[in-house]
């Protein structure tokens, strides 16, 4: 099937060669021009044979509300708009109505998977009417991991990235345990080769996870994350998720702590901040601060 794709970043441009390895047409457009198939929505847009499939894969906020503005008034009914960035989930109701108005389908979905996707596959959540996931579902295909598992129609509008949101908070809180059990580590003098024992770790325990093989890929490049600052941003969506639990009742104290040490790594050089900084980078690219 044909796709267009807007934004094509470190998760769109590997996005749009998985899709296109499956066999489909991906018409892609960035701000980049050196990264882009077409040089503008218009142009996106009038290169799709209808009904048309849009991807949006651009950041959560005004970014995307701006871009679903434009393809409101570009796009015709029947054609779907598929928010994949990582929105918060009452924008989706939002985008899902102000759409619907003009005859035009919306769905949103949760994409994990960061730099590794490309080759492993995204693991993906996503939300809207039987219908129109039934439309994008080649697609969904075409980007989710081999096998049985992996995507997962969550529920209706807003629900995949909710599911993904508190993926997310989940992933603060894992990080989180393996930061603390790191320093501690290489606080104790017992202790000789932190770095070996969490490689022994990856086999046969508990808590082996891909996660853990990202720390010790970190600690392989760096033994003992000297070359990072204990600084880790937040994307929003640990906030999100603990605003959800305030508002349904729900006790999250895990989740909750590890976002708040998230802030306490903005006021000073934090070591487990090192090494959330370092899977941050491992597993999605995101940025880092070296010691100057």
């Amino acid at each position: 099937m044909e796709l267009g794709l807007v934004g094509l970043g470190k998760m769109g441009g590997n996005m749009r060669e998985r899709i296109r390895r499956a066999g489909h047409t991906v018409i892609g457009y960035d701000r980049n021009p050196d990264l882009a198939d077409v040089h503008s929505l218009k142009e996106l847009v009038d290169s799709l044979q209808g009904p048309r499939v849009v991807w949006v894969m651009v950041p959560a906020g005004a970014a995307t509300q701006s871009t679903i503005d434009e393809l409101a008034e570009l796009l015709s009914p029947g054609d779907i708009v598929v928010d994949g960035g990582n929105s918060r989930w009452t924008d989706d109701e939002k985008h899902a109505e102000e759409l619907a108005a003009k005859g035009i389908g919306f769905v949103d979905c949760g994409v994990s998977g960061g730099v590794w996707g490309l080759e492993n596959g995204y693991a993906l959540m996503y939300g809207g009417s039987a219908e129109n996931v039934a439309t994008v579902q080649p697609i969904f295909d075409a980007l989710k991991p081999e096998g049985d598992f992996g995507s997962v129609h969550a529920g209706k509008v807003g629900a995949g990235h909710f599911a993904k949101m508190v993926h997310n908070g989940i992933e603060y809180a894992m990080m989180q345990a393996y930061a603390e059990g790191w320093e501690l580590l290489e606080k104790v003098d017992s202790v000789t080769d932190v770095r070996e024992v969490f490689r022994s770790w990856q086999e046969g325990t508990v808590i082996r996870s891909w996660l853990l093989d990202l720390a010790v890929n970190a600690l392989d490049e760096d033994e003992h994350l000297d070359k990072l600052r204990g600084y880790a941003a937040d994307s929003g969506e640990g906030r999100w998720t603990v605003e959800a639990a305030i508002d349904n009742a729900v006790p999250l104290p895990a989740i909750t702590a590890s976002l708040f040490a998230r802030f306490a790594s903005r006021q000073e050089d934090s070591p487990q901040m090192k090494m959330i900084a370092a899977l941050r980078n491992q597993f999605g690219g995101h940025a880092v601060e070296t010691k100057k």
